[in-house]
């Protein structure tokens, strides 16, 4: 059984309807709206002209066409083309800002307001609207003002500090923490505030960073810090609170191994044949064996590197221990339980040569609601769009000769 992507015709997306401004470029702010189109949202991706998001061009070498990278994360949206440093493009976008439910901008702090397009100016626009900003180090504080990337903030919250090897340098961990939580934060808060509005009426601000979107990672470690002082160092995959609780080598390769309670440890230590462990006073307790932590994963690796990943992954869950092989990407994309829970979807693409994407990983009465269909190109969609928001054509030819928006004759549409 898998879940389906190709929902029923009487399948609703629970954000049918609700119109997007998608202000937002590179990673954390899309997304946010890459989630909220799944969902069900028109989101409307508005891109500087000319250039658009800076993520297009984050291609390797050989990559055809779109980036790749842009793509996973601008699937079936639409792209605007609109210059909002003109007079003419400001008006426009405003005009378009009063027909919205939600805006969302990643941008420093200051610079919308810098544009003459701030919150307050928005919401006199629009009353109803949700304005959802992620920003490096958050609005207010003394680092307010500082632009923020991923790995910086990564950096910042101590992320870093904790991630690597034991007695070693941190290191970066090798996905973007900060930008992705940022924007499922984003999407959170704009679920809760449109929630609100259903109930008064009233829009508002959702604000969130990505240093709040690091910090909120550190849950456990803050626990040890605010109660003995304790800062975090690298532990590799072991676990601060539990143990065995991290991979360990086997023959052929690795595997991770979760004895997160008593229970399980006592069949962990019964399958590797040695349930003498259990009455070792060394390692009776969950606190005595973290305690004696590296003499435990000694032992267990000692039994471990006599087979391989195969056979203790399948004698481990037979004896109902959380396990699982240490796989590469690949191996987890390509796994048939990753296929079954939808989150590889077919999506051929061929202006990026892709033919898959990363799904939605939120399903609704057994569907995924994952929208599929390519990204667009800049500002593909700028004349649809900005006709369907009431845009004539004398008003369109206004925009083009001031430079706000491309002329339709250049246009990757149809004119």
């Amino acid at each position: 059984m898998t879940v389906s992507n190709d929902p029923p015709e009487d399948f609703e997306r629970p954000l049918a309807g609700l119109k997007v401004l998608e202000l937002s470029q590179i990673m954390a702010g899309p997304v946010c709206g890459v989630l909220l189109s799944d969902m069900g949202a028109d989101v409307i991706k508005v891109e500087r002209f000319p250039g658009g998001d800076d993520a297009r061009g984050y291609q390797r070498p050989g990559d055809p066409g779109l980036s790749p990278a842009f793509t996973m994360i601008n699937r079936g949206k639409r792209s605007v083309a609109l210059d909002i440093r003109t007079p003419e493009g400001r008006e426009a976008l405003l005009r378009l800002v009063a027909q919205v439910d939600v805006v969302t901008e990643n941008f420093r702090v200051g610079t919308m307001e810098r544009l003459g397009l701030g919150h307050e100016v928005l919401m006199q626009a629009n009353p109803r609207l949700i304005y959802a900003a992620i920003s490096g180090y958050g609005r207010v504080g003394p680092l307010a003002q500082q632009g923020g990337f991923d790995l910086i903030l990564q950096a910042f919250s101590g992320l870093i500090s904790v991630t690597g090897e034991e007695g070693r340098a941190g290191v970066k961990p090798g996905i973007s923490v900060a930008d992705v939580n940022a924007g499922i934060l984003a999407a959170l808060g704009v679920l809760a505030a449109y929630i609100r509005r259903l109930r008064t009426g009233r829009g508002g601000r959702v604000d969130t960073s990505l240093l709040q979107a690091c910090l909120q990672q550190t849950y456990w470690f803050a626990a040890a810090y605010f109660s003995k002082g304790i800062v975090a160092k690298p532990m590799g995959t072991a676990h601060p609170l539990i143990a065995p609780y991290q991979t360990f080598a086997c023959a052929d390769g690795a595997i991770a191994i979760g004895g997160g309670n008593q229970a399980n440890w006592l069949r962990i230590a019964a399958t590797l044949g040695h349930s003498e462990w259990a009455d070792d006073p060394r390692f009776t307790t969950g606190a005595s064996r973290l305690g004696h932590r590296r003499e435990l994963e000694a032992l267990m690796t000692a039994v471990l590197c006599t087979n391989t990943v195969a056979h203790w992954t399948a004698a481990l869950a037979t004896a109902g221990v959380p396990v699982g092989p240490v796989q590469d990407v690949g191996q987890a994309l390509s796994h048939p339980q990753t296929r079954a829970v939808g989150m590889v979807i077919d999506n051929p693409d061929p202006r990026t040569g892709l033919d898959k994407a990363v799904g939605c990983p939120v399903h609704f009465d057994g569907h995924s609601p994952t929208r599929t269909g390519p990204a667009p190109l800049v500002g593909e969609h700028t004349q649809q769009v900005l006709r369907e928001f009431g845009f004539d054509e004398e008003a369109l030819r206004r925009l083009a000769e001031a430079g706000a928006i491309p002329p339709p004759r250049h246009a990757t549409e149809p004119a």
